[in-house]
């Protein structure tokens, strides 16, 4: 039924519509298209390209690793406090990016609760470096992949993982050949907003690893400096970024978009 919409909602809705498109038409109207390529070309902006990507998907990867299993035990075992263990999962989602930053060098500083252990007997030393880079980012997209993951355990068919039991297969057998398959589209859908949300970690990446050309620089603390000196790279490499935002987006329509 076709009905017609009241004014006192349109009216809100075409002005929140202007306020989310109006800042991106802005950047595409003023962007340097001209000499587009040129500026891609520059050392310091495929420093930074190169850094993001290989950070953010290394960051991917670990949480990949630990987050999968993460999200199993979340959609799969009571336990005593398992509400209280989603909630702590789900905190950087809400926590500020800087604070998460301050958490990681108070734990993992040289000086902090567990880094100075890593230093002391392994001569690690994460804060300001290309690995602290990973970690930070990590920190913040975890939660992006387990929520995933986790939605994905739950609305999966358990009838499938029963009658492997039932056929003789081991609790891992039929983790790897049944569950695996089952929830990979889950699992593909987690993995890309987990990559898309490191590639675009800024607050964490800064405060934990510092702002460095070539070793801590990505793309978003580039576009942060550029501002001051090279207005015109800023806005190249957010243009970089909003790309990347919609290739996410366009990935995932039909599993998160309607």
């Amino acid at each position: 039924m076709n009905r017609r919409a009241p004014w006192v909602l349109v009216l809100p809705a075409l002005v929140a519509l202007v306020f989310l498109v109006l800042p991106v038409a802005g950047l595409l109207v003023r962007a340097p298209w001209s000499t587009l390529g040129t500026r891609l070309a520059q050392p310091e902006i495929l420093d930074a390209l190169r850094l993001s990507v290989v950070c953010a998907t290394l960051a991917t990867v670990f949480c990949l690793i630990l987050g999968v299993p993460l999200a199993w035990v979340l959609a799969r075992v009571s336990f005593p406090g398992h509400r209280l263990v989603r909630a702590l999962v789900t905190v950087p989602l809400v926590l500020p990016p800087v604070v998460g930053g301050v958490a990681l060098l108070l734990v993992l500083g040289r000086s902090g609760l567990v880094g100075q252990w890593l230093y002391r007997w392994f001569g690690v030393s994460l804060p300001f470096t290309t690995a602290g880079v990973v970690v930070a980012e990590a920190f913040v997209a975890l939660p992006f992949l387990v929520i995933s993951v986790e939605g994905a355990l739950r609305a999966a068919d358990l009838r499938y993982e029963d009658a492997a039991a039932t056929l003789g297969a081991s609790r891992w057998t039929t983790f790897r050949r049944v569950t695996l398959p089952l929830i990979a589209p889950g699992i593909g859908a987690g993995a890309v907003l987990c990559w898309a949300r490191a590639l675009g970690e800024f607050g964490a990446t800064i405060t934990f690893a510092g702002n460095f050309p070539g070793r801590t620089q990505t793309m978003p603390l580039a576009v942060y400096l550029a501002l001051e000196n090279d207005p015109q790279a800023a806005i190249v490499l957010s243009l970089v970024l909003l790309a990347v935002s919609v290739v996410v987006l366009s990935g995932l329509r039909g599993r998160w978009v309607s």
